[in-house]
């Protein structure tokens, strides 16, 4: 089905819809699988035991655990594979193709060219989890077609023109973020310029090339923007073409948002739209807002979305709790009833007050628990801290022009207390003593912790950071040594 159709039909014709792709999947798909054809044995479930989306819920959650590899199992990942034989393609596949093997109506090259079309990883993307070993999940060429499908959808849902300039300022790497980016802009038919990054063109040429091609788009993560744009108002830029900056690879908190908004003013683009989008590698895909306020416009022919409960359990809807993903129309790397451990507020069924669409759309206001696992979080003098509640508080003192916390030992003695350093650079004009207090009153008042303040110059502190080195910018580290 179309986009444009599938985009608005009613809610009960897109559980319908779903119901039928979701039963062709588990059916003739998912049997490919070595870890669920493993998981519907162990708990003797039958792949003709799923007729709808509810019936998803006879099916255990799998997680991170479940994919990530280990040093004693590093190959992990490619169990969620898709990997079909002869003896499992006689067993599962679609009436349709058995047929036309049967009646010879494809040659048995035919076949291997369009089994390879279908399931023969040719693209591989990594997590960038900070802790784990890297995981990584594969597209076959169908789901490169369908990549650059969901990525033109995007696009759609937020509104954005092909006769708009593009610049994908997000890191190259076999990350979806880039790769997303770049796939959406070319099946757009959209004239872009893959910078990627600050670590390959750099700064100062993204500049130039914004300014000069008068882009009306640009795509960045969060931190990275937020730099490039101070950099651009420190320099007189003009950036008056802009129409949409699009974010991604991490949460863009609304002090960051406004303090986005703030530049994109000073630069001439005071109507540009700053949308956020949420991925994950498993998902394969990534969701756009279709207005600064709407929730991610989600795919029902790529994806089914559980919320659940802290106990594992699917809440109603409209309700709170922890996201959950089934990859429907996807071949190559597949994940079913996957746990993401982010938490959304719930998720909403109505048409979109803003474009209309009736599509599912997740709450824009997404805890990414992902990230909490990956910083611990941290006992601090023996109190449990969520380091990310640090995201929130210092993007909310505009006085602030950059940051980053530091965990480590008192006197650098691995066996003195904890203690929590925020390095920050103010802004121009703005006293360090007066900021300084009012980190103190915030991180006190809404963390309960003590945080030692240093003051930074802005490019040192751009250096610790590694804006213009690393992948994602390095905003809370641990440097207690390991005893």
């Amino acid at each position: 089905m179309d986009w444009s159709t599938l985009s608005r039909l009613p809610a009960d014709q897109i559980q319908k819809f779903q119901n039928d792709v979701l039963r062709r999947f588990v059916r003739h798909q998912l049997p490919y699988s070595p870890f669920y054809r493993e998981l519907f044995e162990k708990h003797k479930i039958g792949f003709n035991d799923i007729w709808t989306v509810e019936d998803l819920q006879k099916i255990p959650l799998s997680d991170k655990s479940d994919v990530a590899p280990t040093a004693d199992d590093p190959g992990k990942s490619k169990k969620f594979i898709l990997q079909p034989d002869e003896g499992l393609i006689k067993k599962y596949a679609s009436k349709k193709m058995l047929a036309n093997i049967i009646w010879g109506k494809m040659t048995r090259q035919d076949i291997k060219q369009k089994l390879e079309w279908l399931y023969k990883p040719i693209h591989i993307h990594f997590t960038t989890g900070r802790t784990a070993l890297p995981t990584s999940f594969v597209y076959s060429g169908r789901d490169v077609e369908v990549l650059k499908e969901a990525g033109e959808r995007m696009l759609d849902v937020a509104g954005v023109s092909r006769d708009l300039v593009a610049i994908n300022a997000f890191p190259y790497a076999p990350h979806l973020a880039f790769w997303q980016a770049y796939n959406a802009f070319t099946k757009l038919g959209m004239t872009s310029i893959q910078t990627g990054g600050g670590k390959i063109m750099g700064t100062q040429k993204i500049l130039d090339a914004t300014e000069k091609l008068k882009a009306g788009l640009i795509t960045f993560i969060p931190g990275y923007g937020y730099h490039l744009l101070r950099e651009a108002v420190k320099q007189g830029r003009n950036f008056s073409g802009l129409k949409f900056i699009i974010s991604g690879g991490e949460r863009a908190s609304a002090g960051q948002k406004e303090k986005v908004h703030q530049y994109l003013e000073k630069l001439g683009a005071k109507d540009a739209q700053y949308l956020s989008t949420y991925a994950m590698t498993e998902g394969k895909t990534a969701w756009i807002q279709c207005h600064e306020r709407s929730g991610y416009h989600t795919y029902p022919d790529l994806e089914i979305w559980e919320v659940i409960d802290k106990n594992g359990q699917v809440v109603k809807p409209g309700e709170p709790g922890e996201l959950v993903i089934t990859t429907i129309g996807w071949c190559g790397s597949v994940v079913l009833r996957y746990r993401t451990g982010d938490m959304t507020e719930g998720m909403d069924f109505e048409p979109c007050p803003h474009c209309g669409k009736t599509v599912p759309r997740i709450r824009m206001d997404i805890q990414r628990n992902s990230e909490i696992r990956e910083f611990h979080l941290t006992k601090v003098k023996g109190e449990l801290i969520n380091l990310n509640d640090f995201y929130p508080v210092m993007s909310s003192i505009p006085a602030i022009d950059e940051w980053q916390v530091e965990i480590r030992k008192k006197n650098n003695d691995p066996y003195d207390t904890d203690e929590l350093v925020a390095h920050i650079a103010v802004k121009s004009g703005q006293a360090f003593s007066q900021v300084k207090a009012e980190i103190d009153k915030k991180v006190r008042g809404e963390m309960f912790v003590t945080v030692r303040i240093e003051e930074k110059k802005l490019a040192e502190l751009e250096q610790m950071l590694g804006m213009e080195t690393e992948l994602k910018e390095k905003r809370i580290i641990d440097k207690r040594p390991k005893v």
